[in-house]
């Protein structure tokens, strides 16, 4: 970490792949940007949804083909509420096995749907497992599209170990930087439950939950 609690790794492939539109940490500055992945639904993005609007505060919620189909109603109050849906890809699959066209393919086919049923146009896309090459990145930054992976991560999209309230909330606010860009799963209980808290917090230290407008 460096004198301002940023991640030295996050700094570095931000300078490394930073000219294909990816991002790993903002720019330094008092904001804060908050995403949720969403691979499937354990019933906690309402309650989340809910916190974030009680608090005023816009996320990236980062989506699947199958949750789409599966929660329209939920893309549809994401996307009312003025939060980003952002591509999370159709399959799910790791992008450095798949062959630059079946990969294209892949990200349009969710940002078709996406477009046809809730004439939304998605312009945000997180790899699966975070695992990509150059020539993905390159293949993004042409469709149009700015990568985004994280400067902070825990260990909470593990439905059956989730951390207790304390542990979580440390975390989240003892890592706390400059122009962090957070990621967290919509999956977890601990999340869900400690969110309004977490937001509070970081609003206290001096930080603004920004909209990802980069």
């Amino acid at each position: 970490m460096d004198q301002e609690n940023r991640s030295e790794g996050a700094k570095a492939y931000q300078e490394k792949y930073g000219s294909y539109g990816a991002w790993y940490i903002a720019p330094s500055s008092e904001k804060i940007y908050l995403t949720f992945d969403e691979g499937y639904e354990n019933g906690y993005t309402s309650a989340i949804l809910d916190t974030l609007k009680e608090k005023d505060v816009s996320a990236v919620f980062f989506v699947t083909m199958p949750y789409v189909k599966e929660n329209p109603d939920l893309i549809r109050r994401m996307i009312d509420e003025g939060h980003i849906v952002g591509n999370h890809s159709t399959q799910h699959l790791s992008f450095p096995d798949m062959p630059l066209a079946e990969a294209q393919e892949d990200v349009l086919d969710l940002h078709n749907y996406v477009k046809e049923n809730f004439d939304y146009d998605m312009t945000l896309f997180r790899f699966p497992m975070g695992e990509f090459c150059e020539q993905d990145l390159a293949l993004l930054q042409a469709m149009g599209y700015q990568s985004v992976f994280w400067s902070f991560a825990y260990r909470d999209w593990i439905v059956d170990e989730q951390p207790d309230h304390e542990t979580a909330l440390n975390s989240i606010l003892n890592k706390a930087h400059p122009g962090a860009i957070y990621l967290l799963h919509a999956v977890s209980k601990t999340n869900t439950e400690i969110l309004g808290d977490a937001i509070d917090a970081l609003r206290q230290k001096g930080y603004v939950l920004s909209k990802f407008v980069l």
